[in-house]
């Protein structure tokens, strides 16, 4: 699904709280001061007293036009099967909202028999995707306060101390289809431009779109070497950097990666699956009353979308709730030393290469402890999530008949009893 469809942006200008002198109608924009801070090296012009800038309601006609701009286009999309209608496979719906709650923990991988609602379940995820701040016009959605998340041409427009115009969008979901080609997941040279203007200008590819979004890679199994070099180089630096006719261009491209596939088609590549922050397995439901209920839910679906999604609107809207709130109060969960300690030990015994897995199991221990409302993570938390966060890293072993989330879960007791 590509990201067009996710309807329009609501606008919202950041703006300093003390009073101003100009029209309603006008938007007001973010004030840059002076000041020079290093970010990665790049000296930066620093956003004084952002504790100081809230998000600013622009006039209520605009608004009114933009409602109605947004229900339109909402309506006339393609309709999205509901996520709380998805009945059973509680891990993989828990993995894909442990990353919309932080998008740090990396991705998932999604494994599973064909059939069983993998596509379905990550496409749902649209609805639930909160707002976040972007810079008006911007291909690359830069971050207006985090210059690890801005394109150069924005970086260049802070250095040079000018305003920005914010508004509130949706976060992004990008389809990569299989048969799409490097340049146009990279970026290229607009032809466009090149040919009336006679200037070469890049035109961003969809990489430039799913930054601070979401990749969805539906048989990633199947998906060309070429582009899952590319996809390694992105998901590694987060930034994509273009070289080809003539133009040397770099931009931000911080994405969840999101893939799914059928194992019998075929293994990962182990350096992309490390890529993934989790591991969901996917099941065929075998109780029958289960299997009934699902066919009945789908007849439902397809017979009468709106009403379907109008009958589950109320449960949708609590559980976005409830995402905003886990996201706003995930900065305060805190993991005592001792949890961390034993979550390396686990890893160590396993022979986990590198650190990802440590760090993935602490980041996903406490996007699911700011879920269930809490400050604080429990050993309950870390079972939960361990196996999907350390099952793909494990060594493959040929004549291991056991499961590995299996092997993760006896070390993880061994461990923490």
């Amino acid at each position: 699904m590509a990201s067009s469809t996710l309807g329009t942006c609501s606008v919202a200008l950041l703006s300093p709280t003390y009073p101003s002198s100009s029209s309603n109608h006008s938007f007001r924009s973010l004030s840059l001061t002076s000041g020079r801070k290093l970010y990665g090296g790049i000296g930066i012009c620093r956003i004084k007293g952002t504790s100081q800038f809230s998000v600013a309601s622009v006039a209520t006609e605009v608004n009114s036009v933009q409602q109605a701009q947004k229900i339109a286009a909402k309506e006339s999309q393609r309709p999205v099967y509901p996520f709380p209608a998805i009945v059973g496979q509680d891990e993989m719906k828990l993995c894909l909202l442990l990353n919309v709650i932080d998008p740090k923990i990396g991705g998932v991988m999604i494994m599973g028999d064909r059939g069983t609602g993998k596509s379905t379940t990550v496409r749902s995820l649209v609805d639930l995707l909160p707002e976040i701040m972007v810079v008006a016009g911007d291909p690359y959605n830069s971050d207006p306060e985090d210059p690890e998340f801005m394109g150069i041409e924005v970086r260049e427009r802070v250095l040079k101390g000018e305003s920005l115009q914010v508004v509130l969008s949706k976060i992004n979901m990008v389809d990569l289809p299989l048969g799409a080609t490097e340049d146009r997941v990279c970026g290229t040279i607009d032809i466009e431009k090149a040919l009336t203007e006679g200037v070469k200008a890049f035109e961003p590819g969809l990489l430039a779109k799913a930054n601070r979004g979401i990749l969805y890679v539906d048989e990633v199994n199947l998906l060309d070497d070429h582009l899952v070099d590319v996809l390694l180089d992105s998901a590694a630096s987060g930034w994509n950097t273009v070289e080809r006719e003539g133009i040397s261009i770099s931009h931000p491209a911080r994405f969840i990666l999101i893939g799914s596939g059928n194992p019998e088609e075929g293994e990962l590549r182990p350096q992309l699956l490390d890529r993934f922050g989790m591991h969901a397995q996917v099941g065929t439901v075998r109780d029958a009353e289960l299997r009934v209920k699902i066919v009945e839910e789908r007849a439902r679906f397809d017979k009468n979308p709106k009403e379907f999604r109008d009958s589950y609107k109320a449960e949708q809207e609590k559980l976005q709730t409830q995402i905003s709130s886990a996201r706003s109060s995930l900065s305060s969960v805190q993991i005592d030393q001792d949890l961390k300690v034993k979550i390396s030990k686990v890893c160590a015994e396993l022979n986990v290469d590198g650190l990802r897995g440590d760090i993935v199991t602490n980041r996903a221990a406490k996007a699911l402890a700011a879920l269930k409302g809490r400050d604080k993570v429990t050993a309950e938390d870390i079972a939960t999530v361990i196996p999907n966060c350390l099952r793909h890293r494990l060594r493959k072993d040929p004549l291991e008949s056991i499961d590995s989330g299996v092997l993760v879960i006896e070390k993880f007791y061994e461990v923490f009893s």
